[in-house]
């Protein structure tokens, strides 16, 4: 039986990745900061938190990142944490670079350290490709981050790729654009609208105060795209992959989707507030995963509507 470690586990993320390696015979470990006062919420809502072996680890702390490997012993190790949102690393420039690049390179030099043939996936992000204009980003495409968490995803994606030329680690990087679930916690915009859209459904006066509802994402279906990161792994050589649709929509679309679902008409209910307007933003993000199709033989099946449609129906 094959064994994983799964550092930041208790994000949407980390959930379904647990989810889908138990299904596939895996054992499955995982990390929070402190695992004894962590409620592991999502866990418990895929209904496998008594299936997950769970650990206490400061990723930051490079002893207690080695002291963890050593006792797991993992074949695999997936790099899921860190400060994940974006508007808040404006406000935590710090703490976002640390908690990705200075854990994500703690990890790296563990493995290096211990010698073991373990196979290390690194969550990077489309958002380290910055505004790439109409043109859909690939493994390709040159980095220009514009925001703190894009330049500390950028570090960690040339730390990965340093370490597997440099130690011939099995290392690499999934570049992932957007991608949603209902596990997705209310400070990220999707499920803000998702879960306001609910309220308002439901008899709330209340009204929905948002952003620039003008920038365009490719939005994904989470529990699809930690299948990608699973089968990077499995690969005979280690390589980065762009993970998206290859097609974007405007937020305001997605909006438009959410209230549609309840027969409300969202311009009724929305209004924008420009002091929610972030320093730098990227006006169109949009993938290309060729290469994930040809090579990992994976594509993804659900568009931004279908996304809408199941996260208001949960």
């Amino acid at each position: 039986m094959k064994k994983a470690l799964i550092c930041g586990i208790s994000g949407q993320d980390g959930a379904y990745l647990a989810k889908l390696l138990l299904s596939k015979g895996y054992i499955v470990c995982g990390t929070s900061r402190d695992a004894q006062v962590s409620s592991f919420r999502n866990l418990a809502r895929l209904g496998i938190r008594d299936q997950v072996k769970l650990e206490s680890m400061v990723l930051t702390d490079f002893r207690s990142v080695l002291q963890v490997l050593r006792k797991i012993q993992p074949d695999e190790v997936y790099n899921l944490a860190g400060q994940s949102s974006v508007g808040l690393s404006f406000e935590q420039p710090v703490e976002t670079l640390e908690s990705i690049a200075t854990g994500t390179l703690n990890l790296l030099e563990a493995i290096r350290f211990l010698e073991a043939p373990i196979r290390f996936y690194n969550a990077g992000s489309s958002e380290c490709f910055g505004d790439t204009g109409n043109e859909a980003a690939d493994e390709n495409t040159p980095f220009s981050p514009r925001s703190p968490y894009a330049v500390a995803k950028a570090t960690a994606f040339w730390q990965v790729a340093n370490y597997r030329e440099a130690y011939h680690l099995f290392a690499c990087s999934g570049i992932l654009f957007n991608h949603e679930s209902p596990l997705r916690p209310e400070r990220f915009v999707t499920q803000k609208i998702i879960a306001a859209a609910k309220r308002i459904a439901a008899g709330s006066q209340e009204t929905l105060v948002l952003g620039n509802i003008a920038v365009k994402r490719d939005w994904g279906w989470a529990p699809e795209y930690v299948e990608a990161m699973y089968l990077m792994l499995q690969q005979e050589q280690p390589e980065d992959f762009v993970i998206a649709t290859g097609h974007s929509y405007s937020l305001e679309q997605f909006i438009e989707a959410a209230f549609a679902s309840v027969q409300r008409n969202w311009q009724n209910h929305v209004v924008i507030d420009k002091s929610l307007y972030r320093p730098t933003d990227i006006q169109e993000g949009r993938g290309n995963p060729a290469k994930a199709k040809v090579r990992l033989g994976w594509q993804a099946q659900y568009l931004m509507p279908e996304i809408v449609q199941m996260m208001m129906s949960e």
